[in-house]
């Protein structure tokens, strides 16, 4: 059998279920990497191994129990530092929010909890989880495992840097602008924004605007359908609520979609002007020769709204910012992309705000008129390679830190206004720097609740066409 950590999520379960590990081995194996190569690409903020080995052992007995066993019994998941768990320090990249402990858990937690994960620690996030590089003042920057001079993206860094180094097979992840997807494809990895309403935020969360979503990274889209399955679980009194999969979104990893019609866009949606490299380019045409040789028809599309539409989006995420629950004391802490980003939230008025809501309502119906003969959007998954530690970051002009960020991902928030579902995955490899780099196309659906289409489509091109999935430890 592999070693541990070359296990996927749903072969490490399997292996569980059948004796052949037992889930104390696994946590120790899983902590003894986390303490060893986790600071090396800055994967978590805090590690919880009291919490885990306790996790473990309850799980050993269940086992000598005999009964049911929950989908993930025995693998270890950890929790990014946006969502809380309780009893664990919840400092959400700040030092505003520093020595803060959970009350309780998060929706998401509960259901980890209850699939069986391992809560091995708190995946490293930047302040509040707004850029979408992850160099928080209070932790070490989060690192591509591929090149450690690179940023593992954000805002999900740490959760991706831990799951590409080979330190968990899948670990929690979030998604209000591209934080699952923009990590994903910065480290290799598989990273789907579900449908809004499809995950719930649980009883102690609310939807507000339904940008943003919970879910996972992995290095297979098997493993990514079945923790949908598991996070897509309904609470009572959910705002949203979409319908259920047919049957499962693991089982809708084995339905070859047939003949679908894919749109091919890599003019940047956001912006005027931004360079796509020639990686991202030559991505998106690995994918279209593969999509057209399983006979899907292909063609290219139009941007379905100019930049300055796009520009509705700014109220939401900056009072979004504004919305954390910051003492007044501590406002001095925060970077200064957050305060900036938090004095724009102060300059609009609750009318604003509506209106912003309005009108990405409004360009959602626009999007979905402009691309109603197509199933699927073909993307680049980030306009260029991840930059060096560093190298985007701008305390001196957070508002150019800004604009380099929206140049850099330039296709994944407009799928968080429309709330239709896409997936980032690690398709092409490409030398950059004289490093091979996973180099990743986002497939973004134009409905509400087609995940199993993305699921059935990803896991068609993962077949056709395998990415390395064996941990790549960092230098």
């Amino acid at each position: 059998m592999s070693d541990i950590h070359e296990l996927s999520a749903l072969d490490l379960a399997a292996a569980v279920r059948r004796g052949e590990l037992d889930p104390r081995d696994v946590v120790e194996h899983t902590l003894e990497r986390a303490g060893r190569l986790g600071p090396a690409v800055g994967a978590f903020a805090h590690l919880t191994p009291d919490l885990a080995r306790e996790q473990a052992a309850a799980a050993s007995r269940r086992l000598s129990d005999g009964g049911e066993l929950p989908p993930f019994l025995g693998v270890p998941v950890p929790v990014k530092d946006l969502a809380m768990v309780a009893g664990q320090p919840f400092e959400a990249g700040s030092a505003a929010l520093r020595g803060y402990v959970a009350p309780a858990d998060d929706g998401v937690t509960v259901r980890l909890r209850e699939a069986g994960t391992l809560m091995v620690g708190k995946t490293t996030t930047p302040e509040l989880g707004l850029p979408s590089y992850t160099e928080p003042d209070v932790a070490a920057p989060a690192r591509s495992p591929w090149d450690p001079r690179r940023s593992a993206g954000g805002s999900s860094g740490g959760a991706a840097a831990a799951v590409a180094a080979g330190i968990v097979p899948a670990a929690h992840a979030s998604d209000g602008g591209g934080s699952i997807r923009i990590p994903a494809a910065a480290c290799g990895l598989v990273g789907l924004k579900a449908s809004r309403g499809r995950v719930s935020k649980g009883p102690l969360g609310v939807d507000g605007a339904g940008l943003t979503v919970d879910g996972v990274v992995t290095r297979t889209v098997r493993d990514t359908a079945a923790f949908l399955d598991v996070l897509s679980e309904p609470w009572p009194g959910d705002h949203y609520l979409l319908p259920g999969p047919r049957s499962s979104f693991l089982a809708a990893c084995g339905h070859r979609p047939r003949e679908l019609r894919i749109g091919v866009l890599t003019r940047p949606i956001n912006v005027h002007e931004a360079p796509v490299h020639e990686t991202s380019l030559a991505a998106v045409d690995r994918a279209v020769r593969l999509l057209e040789e399983m006979g899907h028809a292909v063609t290219t599309t139009q941007v379905p709204f100019s930049p300055e539409e796009w520009e509705h989006f700014n109220p939401l995420w900056a009072v979004g910012a504004l919305s954390a629950p910051v003492p007044p004391e501590a406002e001095a802490l925060l970077v200064p992309l957050t305060r900036w980003m938090r004095e724009q939230g102060r300059q609009y008025s609750g009318v604003d705000y509506a209106a912003a809501v309005a009108a990405v309502q409004r360009l959602a119906r626009s999007a979905a008129q402009v691309w109603r003969d197509l199933d699927v959007v073909l993307t680049p998954a980030l306009a260029t390679p991840a930059p060096f530690i560093g190298g985007m970051r701008d305390d001196a002009d957070p508002a150019a830190d800004f604009e380099a960020q929206k140049a850099f991902t330039p296709w994944t928030s407009p799928w968080n206004m429309l709330g239709a579902p896409a997936i980032t995955i690690p398709l092409h490899r490409a030398e950059v720097d004289g490093v091979t780099l996973p180099v990743g196309v986002q497939l973004g659906a134009t409905r509400l609740g087609d995940e199993e289409l993305l699921l059935g489509l990803a896991a068609a091109l993962e077949e056709a066409d395998p990415w390395p999935t064996s941990p790549v430890e960092p230098a």
